[in-house]
């Protein structure tokens, strides 16, 4: 199934994607629901369940923040979070339900953890009920499926037809997408590019392009300049500020080891996380808990690698985010990007495969080596673990953001050595993530019950 360029890098407000993007979606969409059957004005009162993984980490990921924001109509692009909407709440016991009306809500009666319940269909369900009285008006449930995608419980078996997009080049696997770039002489980047300007004018596509890459550059600033602790109560010290000092006084000094793309890499990838980690406005690529990874190692193209290749820098940049975008199209149609499904594997592990096949595309690789380049990455993330300390999307995932970057890098380096034959295909390698994430346990799959989560701190 094709997936759209704005469904792989959306714009949300972090730490979480599934778990702060997607309920917000989630609990919009039942606002909306509630206005466009023109009910709301006879609501005296909400309640909201949260199942499985949601409900055993949604604190720490801002779920209950998330969903308030999206029951008073907000959207992740247009939310400011400076204003202290949620601290109102709390103190007033009062919602202002879609900027509309006010209605009597106290989250610690009217939004109920069911940690111990795992709806069949996903393990992020939730469920949003509206009353009149005593009386229902409207019940619904929603599941957060990955990168902020969300499906009401009666779409679930409808995605396919949902996802299959009026495009000319439609693919479930990398055997087909390969065999349409040989066909029709094409980049995978082309292939992207002409399915992207048949859903929306080539102006606009463009422009979106620069616009997430423009917001990917800010986090990356402003996480460089950040200090103080992280929100959570883990007291987890932000790093990169730091890390870029050192940087600069051995620059200063001349103190210079010839590792420094790596100290680079690591700093990029912190800036971005910690951003992410404090509520920030990120780029989901493909999720908020891994929003570091394609950052850092665009920034490394146009830094260290762009004069290698024979593309122009603004050529790399797009070359980078379509290539990246075709391989999570790959990872979202046979796997998943959750990391309550199949665990970090699927978050980390898919951004450092996609990072790899942009970053062998936009220095001029093959599609064999871009193959190849994807497939590496994602072989040597097997068995990623979603183990967050707490529940917050800081330890060890802000490290991990870092070590995904370089690793991207090595693999787009190891696949450009040769010219992309791999005894592994990709597609092999996705079915195995899959199939390992389907095996592991769920205390492993951001449920915050096995791992770090619990060896390390008492929470």
């Amino acid at each position: 199934m094709y997936y759209r360029l704005s469904e792989i890098f959306a714009i949300g407000i972090g730490p979480s994607s599934s778990h702060t993007v997607g309920p917000m979606i989630a609990a919009k969409r039942f606002v909306d629901n509630l206005k466009r059957y023109g009910e709301i004005e006879k609501v005296t009162s909400l309640k909201v369940d949260l199942y499985g993984s949601l409900a055993l980490t949604g604190v720490g990921h801002g779920t209950l923040k998330a969903i308030v924001y999206g029951l008073m109509g907000f959207n992740a692009e247009d939310v400011d979070t400076n204003q202290p909407y949620y601290f109102y709440l709390e103190r007033d016991k009062m919602l202002h339900l879609a900027q509309m009306k006010p209605i009597p809500f106290d989250v610690n009666k009217d939004m109920q953890l069911h940690k111990k319940i795992f709806l069949p269909e996903h393990s992020n369900g939730m469920r949003f009920t509206a009353f009149a009285g005593k009386n229902k008006i409207l019940s619904e449930e929603y599941f957060s499926i990955g990168g902020g995608t969300v499906l009401r419980k009666d779409e679930i078996g409808q995605e396919v037809a949902h996802r299959f997009y009026n495009v000319p080049h439609q693919f479930d696997s990398c055997k087909e997408l390969q065999t349409i770039c040989e066909k029709y002489n094409l980049s995978i980047s082309d292939v992207v590019l002409q399915n992207e300007v048949c859903l929306a004018p080539e102006k606009e596509v463009f422009a979106y392009l620069r616009k997430i890459h423009e917001i990917m550059d800010a986090a990356i600033e402003k996480g460089m300049r950040g200090s103080g602790e992280l929100p959570g109560g883990l007291h987890v010290k932000r790093r990169a500020a730091e890390i870029y000092r050192r940087m600069k006084e051995k620059f200063l000094t001349n103190q210079q080891d010839g590792l420094e793309v790596i100290d680079w890499l690591n700093l990029w990838g912190f800036a971005v996380a910690e951003e992410n980690a404090s509520g920030s406005r990120v780029v989901t690529a493909p999720t908020m808990g891994s929003s570091g990874i394609i950052p850092a190692v665009l920034r490394y193209f146009q830094k260290f690698a762009s004069h290698m290749s024979p593309l122009s820098v603004e050529e790399g940049i797009v070359k980078f985010f379509t290539t990246a975008a075709a391989i999570c199209s790959l990872y979202r149609t046979n796997a998943s990007i959750s990391g309550a499904e199949v665990g970090c594997q699927g978050e980390i592990g898919v951004a450092c495969s996609m990072a790899a096949a942009g970053l062998a595309a936009a220095m001029g690789g093959n599609n064999n080596q871009i193959e190849q380049a994807a497939e590496i990455a994602i072989e040597h993330n097997l068995g990623l673990t979603c183990d967050p300390v707490c529940g917050l999307v800081q330890i060890p995932c802000i490290e991990r953001n870092a070590m995904g970057a370089v690793k991207a890098v090595n693999s787009a380096r190891l696949a450009m050595q040769g010219k992309g034959e791999h005894f592994v295909s990709l597609d092999s390698a996705i079915k195995t993530m899959y199939a390992t994430g389907r095996d592991m346990s769920n205390r492993y799959k951001e449920t915050s019950l096995g791992g770090l989560a619990v060896n390390i701190a008492n929470c």
